[in-house]
């Protein structure tokens, strides 16, 4: 895939402070990743980021830093209720790059309950946010989880990120830590989506026929 078939977004929380998403938008990025909770913690400023950058016309999705240790189905609750009926544009993501205390059986248990609620809740599969090297050596290159799609942080000057083995293929790629937005202070994560608009406009409108046949 050549550069000109990627989509351009950000991802973004508090640390970035008060983002003007009109800039961001009329800087050509068209999707953004916004942090909705850490654990049972609300990110302070969600909900206005979530707010304004759909004013200014980006496509969204909220996501989830995952606590291994904290109570998993009371993190589930807690992120559904931040987006409040309202899931974006793009589907929901949890962040899995810590274990902490937590043995790797149990914390892929408690993924899987987090995606499952999560699912059933947004009616659309999450996505995996995590990094090679994390799960490579912390999370055993496990396969738990190749049917949600992955975001994968890697950064590299080579043209594609690496890979866990239990995927073909990266969805979104979150290339850089270090980029530089008109709209946002200081420096912001960039990413990209393995397809053009209209791709990432139909990932966002799948709809998770598991979820779409509960309580029939």
């Amino acid at each position: 895939m050549v550069e000109t078939n990627f989509v351009r977004g950000i991802d973004v929380s508090h640390y970035q402070g008060v983002i003007d998403w009109e800039q961001v938008a009329n800087a050509g990025v068209e999707f953004a990743f916004i942090k909705a909770t850490d654990g049972v913690t609300v990110d302070s400023i969600f909900a206005a980021n979530w707010k304004a950058a759909k004013m200014a016309g980006l496509r969204r999705g909220a996501y989830h830093f995952f606590r291994a240790a904290q109570d998993v189905e009371r993190q589930a609750k807690r992120f559904i209720a931040q987006v409040n009926d309202d899931w974006g544009e793009l589907p929901a993501v949890l962040d899995f790059e810590v274990l902490g205390e937590v043995s790797i059986a149990e914390a892929v248990q408690g993924v899987a309950w987090w995606m499952k609620l999560v699912e059933a809740a947004s009616g659309k599969i999450p996505v995996l946010y995590t990094g090679p090297a994390f799960w490579q050596t912390q999370a055993k290159d496990s396969d738990a989880f190749c049917r949600h799609g992955l975001w994968i942080a890697h950064y590299t000057a080579a043209a594609q990120p690496s890979l866990p083995s239990a995927w073909k293929q990266w969805t979104f790629w979150q290339h850089s830590e270090q980029g530089s937005v008109p709209g946002v202070k200081g420096p912001v994560d960039l990413d990209r989506f393995y397809g053009n608009a209209m791709e990432l406009e139909a990932l966002g409108q799948r709809i998770s026929i598991k979820s779409a046949t509960i309580g029939n």
